[in-house]
């Protein structure tokens, strides 16, 4: 009986779990697929470039060296008895400052001898002037007739020449004796800073011996290194005033400070490994400032310039970043379609592309950078509304 019971509730249990299996898969929802699908645009940003008159900024660097640069030697020999406070390395000294002097002894006493010798010359010349009107008067009175050749020796003519010649090279070693004497005082040559000083009191030098080293300080020079082709779009017809002014910074001044110079010339040299060019700016004053933001230039300093190139003009610009592979440019048309340009670029400095052929400041310029490119693709611009 029992088990009869245990049957018949296992049957029941085993209807009951096909029922509800049943009741589950016949209401499933069914799964549909839409066939419907909506095209959207790729959203983008534009710009249009600028056209006007530009003048590009070409970069270079170089270094700085003075315009005047001398080693200063005695020009005579002798003991050093006086040395300039004013001379020391890293002071500024004017032209004639007093640097150094040697004893003047030995060459005033040779200026004194030669001025004897001098004298005995010109009496020896007025003595022969007087024996030739001696030799006149008697030849005149005379009235003897003689060749031209003993005409000259009875008037003593030859003596008179040995005479005046005498008195010459008398005068010229009273000139070289004052010469030196003044020699025994070393004076700055022009406007200097003092790099070195070789000379002390008591030292003894000899003709050619360098007593230090001066530099020029109205002007120093900057030697830039700019890439060959660059060199037809500098601007090297201005001179003085109107040459193109050159903005110099170094690394170690502060962003804001500068120095300016002037584009100078073309130095002719090409480096044969670098395939670089040459030129020279000049900076006046250049230990000087009147502002205290500009800073001083040290000699042998490595500068980064920007110059000026020609003037462009009627030329159409754009920002580099916007430059495509192969010089192309992404422009949006007046049907909102993606299109791939080519452009003719005249020439590029570190910022700008300035573009001779194929943009003009109608172009709508694309500035989003974009995954897929696609010359028609759809396009529409970021402040528009979204689509449906």
């Amino acid at each position: 009986m029992n088990r009869s019971k245990s049957i018949i509730s296992i049957a029941i249990i085993v209807v009951v779990c096909f029922g509800v299996t049943f009741m589950i898969f016949s209401t499933e929802p069914t799964a549909e697929i839409e066939g419907a699908t909506k095209k959207s645009a790729m959203l983008v940003e534009t710009i249009n470039p600028e056209l006007g008159d530009f003048r590009p900024i070409i970069k270079a660097s170089g270094t700085v060296s003075p315009s005047q640069d001398i080693d200063l030697s005695s020009q005579v020999f002798g003991e050093v008895i006086f040395v300039s406070e004013a001379f020391m390395p890293g002071n500024m000294v004017r032209r004639g400052d007093i640097l150094v002097k040697i004893d003047p002894i030995d060459f005033e006493n040779v200026l004194q001898l030669r001025k004897t010798e001098l004298e005995t010359a010109q009496a020896q010349l007025e003595l022969e002037l007087g024996r030739q009107e001696a030799a006149a008067y008697d030849y005149k009175q005379s009235s003897q007739s003689i060749s031209v050749e003993n005409e000259a020796l009875l008037l003593r003519k030859p003596q008179l020449r040995i005479a005046k010649a005498n008195v010459k090279a008398a005068e010229a070693q009273v000139e070289q004796a004052a010469l030196n004497l003044r020699r025994t005082v070393i004076r700055a040559p022009f406007d200097a800073q003092i790099i070195s000083r070789n000379a002390n009191i008591g030292f003894q030098v000899d003709n050619g011996d360098v007593l230090g080293r001066l530099v020029g300080v109205k002007e120093f020079w900057v030697t830039l290194n700019v890439p060959a082709s660059k060199i037809e779009w500098l601007d090297l017809n201005g001179s003085g005033s109107n040459a193109a002014e050159v903005i110099l910074r170094n690394s170690a001044w502060k962003s804001t400070q500068y120095r300016t110079g002037k584009l100078s010339r073309l130095i002719g040299t090409l480096s044969n490994q670098t395939r670089f060019a040459q030129v020279l700016v000049t900076v006046k004053n250049p230990t000087i400032s009147q502002n205290p933001e500009e800073p001083y230039l040290l000699i042998g300093s490595f500068l980064e310039a920007s110059i000026p190139a020609r003037k462009l003009e009627g030329i159409v610009r754009l920002d580099r970043d916007f430059l495509r592979k192969d010089q192309t440019v992404w422009l949006m048309d007046d049907q909102n379609k993606l299109e791939v340009k080519k452009v003719d670029i005249g020439f590029q400095d570190e910022n700008f592309a300035y573009i001779q052929h194929g943009l003009s400041a109608d172009s709508h310029v694309i500035t989003t950078s974009l995954s897929t490119v696609v010359e028609g693709a759809d396009l529409r611009l970021s402040n528009e509304a979204e689509y449906e």
